[in-house]
């Protein structure tokens, strides 16, 4: 596995508010109706992220005859595993996707993105597991919006990406954990990295919860700082001035 870390700035931790589920809510809400900067742009931020780092961090920036499966839910998070899927695509790599549900479940931004990958034959699958070897899986199942316990299609994906020798780069939860409590389903995604967003979350840093985060990145969505001012948060306000992921340490 490359160890490219050192090509990230790295950032304290500590230095950053950590943001709780109501919060992300605000952040989501505000940027779409108080900014304009909508669903769609936040996506395509978030998945050519989770692209750029699988290819540094996990793949050595060479992709070719690498193979990369994204699993994707119906939501943010797979929306944003489906940008990244595609980007590895057009680097080079070869992609796979594994969908929770059939493609016809999917709506709105999500369903645009997934439209995106078919257009470009990538294959996807809502039915069996890849039987082939893997070099990085893509863990976008479920979100911040999680209520329970994984089940179904969504906990054999999860089940299946933990029982791989690949390592797995979550985006910014791994799924299964609850990203404001830091609680642990009984299906969560066990992840060698974990990309999340904007703010890092306050579940990632239970005891629980930090078992399963792996390595933490923090990536740039086009927050603008007023939105955090107004929310009473503070930031450093050349935090993504050298790159738009960074390590938090």
């Amino acid at each position: 596995m490359p160890n490219t870390t050192d090509r990230f700035p790295q950032v304290a931790v500590n230095a950053l508010p950590h943001l709780t589920t109501e919060q992300m809510i605000e952040v989501d809400r505000a940027m779409i109706e108080d900014y304009g900067i909508v669903l769609l742009q936040m996506m395509e931020n978030a998945g050519r992220g989770l692209a750029r780092l699988a290819a540094t961090r996990f793949l050595g920036n060479s992709l070719r005859g690498k193979n990369v499966v994204a699993l994707a839910g119906r939501g943010g998070n797979g929306g944003g595993a489906l940008v990244a899927a595609r980007r590895l695509h057009c680097w080079g790599a070869n992609v796979s996707v594994l969908l929770t549900k059939p493609s016809g479940a999917f709506e709105g931004v999500p369903a645009h993105q997934l439209s995106i990958v078919q257009q470009l034959g990538i294959p996807v699958d809502d039915k069996s597991l890849p039987g082939r070897e893997v070099d990085v899986i893509l863990d976008g199942v479920i979100g911040y919006s999680l209520r329970g316990n994984p089940r179904g299609r969504a906990a054999d994906l999860i089940r299946w990406s933990n029982q791989q020798p690949a390592p797995t780069l979550a985006l910014d939860t791994p799924s299964g954990i609850d990203a404001a409590s830091g609680g642990v389903s009984d299906t969560s995604i066990l992840a060698a990295a974990t990309f999340t967003l904007a703010l890092p979350k306050s579940g990632l840093f239970s005891a629980a919860g930090s078992r399963h985060v792996g390595e933490l990145y923090l990536g740039d969505i086009s927050v603008p700082p007023s939105l955090y001012a107004a929310m009473g948060l503070t930031i450093p306000p050349s935090l993504f001035a050298e790159s738009d992921i960074v390590r938090l340490v």
